[in-house]
């Protein structure tokens, strides 16, 4: 081979390299994966406010990512967003009935997600059932809303 084929060989292994690289990092991103689905079980919530919320987000309980949104609707009784959510199998029987969800925010794009917190009565959550105990996001605008509305006092 001459010197010219191997130096075009080197690029074209290089920008493959580079379009792999930028495929791994738009699934990280978007939190999407390539891993077999587990079995989960399913879990609802209702929030008055699911700010920037997105299906597929995930799921963690104290840090640790045990899940992810399958759907988010309005709940046409009390008009709350209901989320739906797909938790993995081994806790099921795990997660106490008083058991909170919290839309939280983390790293520097604002990804929000849930998490869990285990709480301490007798009884578990099943498949199907409902977290009664939620904290909604919070949304920068309205923060700003209350500051700008109590400074004017």
């Amino acid at each position: 081979m001459t010197r010219t084929k191997w130096i075009e060989c080197g690029v074209g292994v290089f920008v493959l390299a580079g379009f792999l690289g930028l495929v791994f990092l738009g699934l990280q991103v978007s939190g999407l994966n390539l891993s077999r689905a587990n079995d989960t079980f399913t879990l609802h919530a209702n929030f008055s406010n699911v700010g920037g919320l997105k299906e597929r987000s995930r799921v963690t309980v104290a840090g640790v990512t045990v899940g992810h949104v399958t759907n988010i609707d309005l709940d046409s009784k009390w008009l709350d967003g209901r989320v739906t959510m797909q938790i993995d199998d081994s806790l099921q029987g795990k997660l106490s009935s008083d058991s909170t969800a919290a839309i939280l925010t983390s790293g520097l794009l604002g990804e929000q997600y849930i998490g869990l917190s285990t709480g301490g009565a007798p009884d578990n959550l099943k498949d199907g059932d409902t977290i009664r105990d939620t904290q909604s996001a919070l949304v920068l605008e309205n923060l700003i809303q209350q500051f700008v509305s109590n400074m004017s006092k």
